[in-house]
């Protein structure tokens, strides 16, 4: 390996500042003043509780923790302030992506936003999901023990989703390819059809996600208009790291137009299908890196990433067995910021 090894940043999306996390920002950089202060500031201007004032609650709140409008700033401060924590000394850093609302995150990562601008979509973002609109998420896994994808099930049920969209009142679409698993997006008749009539899944039961809107999907029309109304493309820029879509398009240094990023961020992004799996795929094709490094807080996308990688036979990893026995080798693959003992590998 080379002695700068390159690497893969991955921003990870809602639901992963859960109870362990509360406080991660005071336990894990005291040193980051400077961006705290910009953060607080900006949800202060908006009459919002501050970033520091819900890092430093004294408990955490499943009923407040988790709404879109707190948990979108949380995760977004987290993230950023653990991209500013690696160590570019130990690690070349070649491409940078993130699964749904870690898109966001990856904008200001990436330098495509300035970090007062970033935080002020993340917190716009968070306040619109928040806002009402009809409906929400369900979970199913595809794969078992191993993530070993089961034949067949992952179009038997995409086939269903096409069929309920169609009914009278019923509303689901496909929101996320997460690894070996689906997240479908639907109003609450379409919700509730898939829960009736999906299969038998070999791994977990499908899982309603908490405080979740229909993200990704036609339902988030309003959204969508709003962002476009309120954030404009003059916030927007050439990044200086090639950024990795929810279609897997790359976005390269000195490639891109301002408008037409607003466009897909704000209006792409927000209605069509995350396909995370591929933009993990495509930036371990494009970029052969030697790591990922994935940012806190959380570490929960860890195994939708190694799903990705097992899923196109990534270096020969076919099972979660070998995916964990390349992990505690010499030459561990996945560096995730959100677990004390690879984090050190990390910043140094």
């Amino acid at each position: 390996m080379a002695e700068r090894p390159a690497a893969l940043v991955v921003c990870p999306g809602r639901g992963t500042y859960g109870k362990n996390e509360l406080g991660y920002l005071k336990r894990l950089h005291p040193d980051k003043a400077k961006l705290l202060a910009t953060v607080d500031r900006i949800r202060a201007e908006r009459g919002e509780p501050t970033v520091s004032e819900l890092d430093g609650a004294e408990r955490y709140s499943p009923a407040l923790h988790t709404r879109g409008d707190i948990a979108s700033p949380l995760i977004f401060t987290a993230s950023y302030a653990d991209f500013l924590a690696i160590d570019r000394s130990r690690h070349d850093l070649v491409a940078i992506t993130g699964n749904s609302m870690g898109w966001y995150t990856t904008l200001a990562c990436a330098g495509a936003v300035g970090l007062a601008h970033g935080f002020s979509i993340i917190d716009a973002m968070g306040q619109n999901s928040q806002a009402g609109e009809p409906g929400g998420q369900v979970l199913l896994s595809l794969v078992d023990e191993q993530w070993q994808e089961a034949e067949g099930l992952r179009e038997t049920l995409l086939t269903l989703a096409g069929e309920i969209n169609g009914r009278s009142g019923a509303q689901l679409y496909l929101s996320i390819a997460l690894g070996g698993m689906l997240v479908f997006a639907g109003n609450e008749a379409g919700l509730g059809a898939l829960l009736a009539q999906a299969p038998p899944l070999p791994g977990r039961e499908p899982l309603r996600l908490v405080n979740h809107g229909p993200f990704h999907s036609p339902l988030m029309q309003g959204s969508s208009e709003r962002a476009m109304a309120q954030l404009p493309p003059t916030w927007f820029g050439s990044p200086e790291l090639p950024m990795i879509d929810g279609r897997g398009t790359i976005w390269r240094p000195f490639a891109v137009d301002a408008a037409t990023l607003q466009h897909y961020t704000f209006v792409t992004q927000i209605l069509e299908t995350y396909d995370f799996t591929r933009a993990i795929q495509v930036a371990m094709r494009e970029y052969a890196p030697d790591r990922i490094i994935l940012l806190g807080p959380g570490d929960t996308l860890g195994g939708a990433i190694a799903q990705a990688l097992i899923a196109i036979e990534w270096q020969g990893i076919r099972s979660k067995q070998d995916f964990q026995d390349m992990q505690t080798g010499d030459d561990p693959i996945l560096l995730s910021m959100g677990r004390e003992d690879q984090r050190a590998l990390v910043t140094g």
